[in-house]
């Protein structure tokens, strides 16, 4: 079950609470009686491979688009290539 961090809203009195995910939330202080709130903090979840984080999809994008850069780019330089070996044999 998870656990819940409180706060009371009148005397600031703080806490955590293991609730199942059914459970309401709670809404009195138990010291005071005032209003709670929940706390929210990090998570202790992290998403490992790709495809979670914006760069791995731009670095796939921009990879197929480098390829495709890459390839005309090649293109020159062969272009440049043939006219080296062409004036080499000239």
């Amino acid at each position: 079950m998870p656990t819940y961090a409180y706060a009371c809203k009148s005397c600031g009195h703080r806490f955590d609470a293991v609730q199942a995910f059914s459970d309401p939330s709670l809404t009195e202080c138990p010291e005071c009686g005032g209003e709670l709130r929940k706390q929210y903090g990090s998570i202790g979840v992290t998403f490992n491979g790709a495809g979670f984080y914006r760069t791995d999809s731009r670095n796939t994008a921009s990879s197929s688009g480098a390829g495709a850069g890459s390839a005309p780019s090649s293109a020159p330089s062969s272009g440049s290539g043939a006219s080296a070996p062409a004036a080499a044999g000239a």
